[in-house]
């Protein structure tokens, strides 16, 4: 099978909710590339840095999903590196769907836009891990790769890694919150390089095919 499908065609803005600042985006939808799975125990990195003491409050990202279906929520975690070091946040977020289009294979490409209490950051670069994706028939979550293309947030576009292959094409996404908070905890160290991919026969690529 094909690792990647085709080059970037089409764009679809990831939508906010009105009471949320931006305050890192990666880059609109892409929907027409790739997209990796954030099921099934497979886990999706990327990094995003905050220029200021913040609260983060939300999440929204770009999915990809078989026909019908509703992603309901997904498990979201900030961490000082990639997958380790201190846990800001770690929970399962409920996500809205929005904004939903088909692609030309055959998915459906939606918004997903969660909200949860807010944690305090520091200004610094963080790593996001979304992972265990719930729909209610079981099937597959893919996170839309689009590469970083599009991006415009300090520190972008952001690095990314799979948990099964390494560094990977970054995501879409958009951190929401609020700016201007007090004192909040220093995160340990700023992009650290992700690892190189590994593609040995008989490891289990779950990027999308």
């Amino acid at each position: 099978m094909k690792n990647r499908l085709c080059w970037l065609t089409t764009f679809a803005c990831l939508a906010v909710p009105a009471a949320a600042d931006v305050l890192y985006e990666n880059g609109p939808i892409n929907g027409q590339t790739d997209a990796w799975t954030i099921n099934f125990g497979f886990l999706v990195s990327d990094t995003f840095t905050l220029t200021s003491n913040s609260t983060v409050n939300g999440v929204s990202f770009g999915a990809w999903l078989s026909p019908g279906d509703t992603l309901e929520s997904v498990e979201v975690s900030f961490t000082e590196f990639e997958v380790g070091g201190t846990t800001y946040f770690d929970q399962v977020v409920n996500v809205t769907q929005s904004n939903c289009f088909a692609n030309t294979y055959g998915f459906n490409v939606c918004t997903e836009t969660g909200s949860f209490n807010g944690v305090d950051l520091a200004p610094g670069t963080y790593w996001m891990q979304l992972q265990d994706g719930v729909v209610d028939n079981g099937d597959p979550v893919y996170w839309d790769e689009n590469s970083g293309i599009g991006c415009h947030s300090e520190g972008c576009p952001s690095l990314a890694s799979e948990n099964s292959v390494g560094s990977i094409p970054q995501e879409a996404f958009s951190i929401l919150g609020t700016n201007g908070n007090g004192t909040v905890p220093e995160p340990g160290s700023l992009i650290l390089l992700a690892s190189g991919v590994i593609a040995a026969s008989g490891i289990l690529r779950r990027k999308l095919r």
